[in-house]
């Protein structure tokens, strides 16, 4: 069964998307706070292996994961170097970095159908891709920040 965006609140119509590797991704545009250039981060010893380091951003740390490892694609570098971004997401009030290979377009989903995620990756309970949006010759895939933070039952815990 697929959800209308129109379904859904008038914020959750409107997605960022990003290319990380060949696919593109979205995320709710009212969950980014901006798009920044990837600059040098400070390494966290022992942390996970999508953790590429932290950041000072305005007076806070902010963690940047790496879009490539937390998504499961295989390393590789990007295609274009200067287009490399950091996409900054909020959720319950805790800031992420995700470094991706390039920022896309706003897409606004009035009328287009959210489909499940493909089979095998709903299955996987931290896999951050909610479902699927036809856009032009393909899809993209929706993140849900709830998952791509890892966050556990605690308000703003990251897991």
């Amino acid at each position: 069964m697929s959800l209308s965006v129109a379904d859904r609140t008038g914020v959750d119509r409107h997605w960022l998307t990003f290319r990380i590797g060949a696919q593109l991704y979205a995320a709710r545009l009212a969950e980014v706070s901006e798009v920044i250039r990837d600059e040098e981060l400070t390494p966290v010893p022992g942390a996970a292996a999508d953790l590429l380091g932290v950041r000072h951003l305005r007076g806070r740390i902010v963690p940047v994961m790496d879009g490539r490892r937390r998504l499961g694609l295989p390393a590789q570098p990007a295609a274009d170097p200067l287009a490399v971004r950091i996409v900054m997401l909020m959720h319950a009030g805790q800031p992420l970095g995700l470094k991706v290979d390039a920022v896309g377009e706003l897409i606004d989903g009035d009328g287009l159908e959210i489909a499940p995620p493909p089979p095998g990756r709903a299955s996987r309970d931290d896999d951050p891709v909610s479902g699927v949006l036809p856009w032009r010759d393909g899809f993209v895939a929706l993140l849900d920040a709830r998952r791509l933070y890892r966050l556990n039952g605690g308000e703003g815990d990251v897991a």
